[in-house]
This record gives structure tokens, C-alpha cells and sequence, in this order.
């Protein structure tokens, strides 16, 4: 409302004399007329301004009291510990979680009024609060998850370990309908994430997420309650802020990415990343044998290798970390003997099933990123 009146008020035509019409129709305005109005409009955006700003205070000050208050419950199915040998750096903090939204400003749910609903194609429609979450059998896994915009050797990848509900035994209870097969999660801001159902009832730890590394979900990751799917791009399974889950098919709704040209099953590609040295680094031949280390992931296969190639070199094969399940991403490392000069590093995995990632670059759009990643450095 305050920049309607601004564009009405101050986009008149401005007359330097000031005049005014005796018929009192409406004249130019002049200079001391524009600044007087430009200060009452400032000031009334101000007003305006610090009256939104304390309505997000508020609202802001009711979801974080909530999560301040929630207990999570202990799992019924807890995650193992981390294998001996796993690397620092293994889980990704909560603060450095990559984030890719579409909502200009994180939504805040206060749980007190937040309801699940499960509706669509089913013969059984449900309506859950958090409570009733809580209440239910919950799993705690470590999933490493990844955006599909993630470009060759990009940052928008982590894992974290996770707590919730596993959400086939939701939808059984919902009974899908003959032909229903795709779940369309809706967020509190209205993103739709559209998922294979089959893919939700195959197995995998496809959950209602409640907790992210030991506390309830950050705001800005999805509280109180987001979607995830092993195996599946963020896009297509990873849902934020959940509010509700339609069953339906693929055929009667694309969701919001999908209905923009992107690919509507999501499946992860085997990927890899240099992470050590970082690219154009000066390294001392003098030191000794360079550390070269880094990430490797195919959710849902696992890793069966990683090698390196320095140059147009041999391949070589890296050491592999322990890793707790195929669900997250595996570290891995290998010693190089340097020589002087400038070096170029690639790196390729491949996944359990026996496949190489390809070689081939292709651009995030509209199904994820291809290629083997590369880093120059110099030895001198």
C-alpha cells in the first residue's frame, strides 16, 4: 500500500513554479510540494516497514518458542554409529548445510496449529498434528542429500543425520488407490514436491524428517516437519515445511519444478568432488606427498571406487573411508608424489552396480549435473 501511494504521489509530473490551477484541477507538482510528500511517504514506509518488521518479530518469536519446547523422543530405530575410520567432516553442521529456496523469507510454523494432511487417492484420508508424530515409532538414518541445480563439483551437497517417521507405513495406513503414483508434497508456502510412489514403498528410508543432527529441524531447513528421500534429488523428494501430501498421478499434476521443464523422477547420478588441494593452489614440492581428498556419492548404489588421474596420467585408485550405509556420500583419499609443474586432477567413481560416472558434461538442467570434476594446481 505505502509504494502504491509513493508511485500515485511522487510519479506526477514535477512543475518548478509551483503553481496551481484556479479551477482547482489537478496541476503539476512543484519542487517544495514533492519534497514534503517524498518525506511523508518516507516516513509513512517507515511506519509501514517497522510495523511488518515487528508482525515477523512475532511471528518469528512464536516458532522458535515452539522448537525451543519440543523433546524429541528417543528412536525406535536408532542410526549405528559412525564406522571407525569415518573422516573429520563426515556430517555436515546444521549451519553448513547448503540451502536452496524459493520463498523469499523462511516460513515460521508455530507446531501448536500446524496440521499434516494426507489426502488425494486414498481410501483412507488422514490428519496428523506434531504430537501425533512424535507419538509414532521413529528412525534415525544418516542421507547425504543434494540439489539437483549442483553443478560438477558443486557445494550443494550434505548429510545429516536424521529423525523421523518413516513415511511408507503413513501411506499405507492413507491406503493408495489403484492407480495413484505419484505423492505430491505441498509446503506451508505453497512449493509442491512431486515423488514416485513406488519409490516412497520400496524400501528405502523414505521419512517425515523431525529432527536434523540431534535437535529438532532448524526454521530454515523445513521445521517442524520436511520431507526426504534417499536416492532422489532434493526437488523431487526432499519437501520443506510440510503441510500436507496428495496422492495422485503423474499424468493429472506436475509439480513446481516439473511444470518448469525439469525431469519428474529425480534419481541421484553417481558423482564425485576434489575437495583438497582447491583449485589453483601453490603446493611445495618440498613437503612431501600431496593429500589429494574429497566426496563421492551414488544414494541408494553406494561407492564401489574412486580414482584420480593426474594429468593424462594412469588412473589411480583412492582409499575409501568408511561409510555407515549406500544412503551417504563416501570421503576418500590418495597421496601423489608431486612433481613441479602445473597439474591438472580429475576424478570418477564408480557405483556398486558396477558403473562408471560418465565423463560426459551436461548442465544441471533438467535432470542433474554429468561429468568427472577437475582442479589445477601448481607445484613450484
Amino acid at each position: 500500500m505505502v509504494a502504491a501511494a509513493a508511485l500515485v504521489l511522487l510519479l506526477r509530473p514535477l512543475d518548478r513554479s509551483g503553481a496551481t490551477d484556479a479551477g482547482g484541477s489537478a496541476r503539476p507538482m512543484g519542487r517544495r510540494r514533492f519534497l514534503t510528500t517524498a518525506g511523508l511517504v518516507a516516513a509513512g514506509a517507515a511506519v509501514a516497514g517497522g510495523g511488518a518488521a515487528l508482525v515477523r518479530a512475532a511471528g518469528r518469536g512464536a516458532a522458535e518458542r515452539s522448537r525451543d519446547a519440543i523433546r524429541l523422543p528417543a528412536p525406535a530405530s536408532p542410526a549405528p554409529p559412525l564406522p571407525a575410520g569415518s573422516g573429520a567432516g563426515f556430517v555436515t553442521a546444521n549451519r553448513d548445510f547448503y540451502r536452496v529456496d524459493t520463498a523469499l523469507t523462511v516460513p515460521r510454523v508455530d507446531v501448536a496449529g500446524w496440521r499434516l494432511r494426507v489426502r488425494g487417492m486414498v481410501g483412507r484420508p488422514l490428519e496428523l498434528t506434531f504430537d501425533d508424530l512424535l507419538r509414532r515409532p521413529l528412525i534415525e538414518r544418516d542421507v547425504t542429500l543434494n540439489c539437483v541445480s549442483n553443478e560438477v563439483g558443486g557445494p550443494y551437497v550434505g548429510t545429516a543425520r536424521w529423525l523421523g517417521v518413516p513415511l511408507a507405513d503413513l501411506l499405507r495406513e492413507a491406503r493408495p488407490a489403484p492407480g495413484a503414483d505419484q505423492v505430491v508434497a505441498r509446503s506451508v508456502d505453497g512449493m509442491t514436491i512431486g515423488t514416485p510412489l513406488a519409490v516412497v514403498l520400496d524400501g528405502r528410508d523414505a521419512m517425515l524428517c523431525v529432527g536434523m543432527n540431534g535437535e529438532p529441524l532448524p526454521l530454515e531447513h523445513g521445521f517442524p516437519v520436511r520431507m526426504l528421500t534417499p536416492g532422489l534429488y532434493g526437488y523431487a523428494g526432499a519437501c520443506k515445511w510440510l503441510t500436507s501430501i496428495e496422492l495422485t498421478t503423474f499424468e493429472a499434476y506436475d509439480a513446481y519444478w516439473v511444470a518448469r521443464g525439469w525431469a519428474a523422477r529425480g534419481p541421484v547420478k553417481t558423482a564425485s568432488r576434489i575437495d583438497r588441494p582447491l583449485p589453483f593452489t601453490r603446493l611445495d614440492p618440498a613437503a612431501g606427498p600431496v593429500r589429494v581428498a574429497g566426496v563421492a556419492w551414488a544414494q541408494g548404489r553406494g561407492i564401489a571406487a574412486v580414482e584420480v588421474q593426474v594429468d593424462d596420467g594412469p588412473w589411480q585408485a583412492a582409499t575409501l573411508l568408511p561409510a555407515p550405509t549406500d544412503d551417504t556420500w563416501v570421503q576418500w583419499r590418495l597421496d601423489w608424489a608431486a612433481t613441479p609443474g602445473s597439474h591438472l586432477l580429475r576424478v570418477r567413481a564408480t557405483d556398486k552396480t558396477g558403473a562408471l560416472q560418465t565423463p560426459d558434461r551436461a548442465t544441471p538442467f533438467p535432470s542433474g549435473a554429468t561429468g568427472w570434476h577437475t582442479v589445477t594446481v601448481t607445484v613450484q
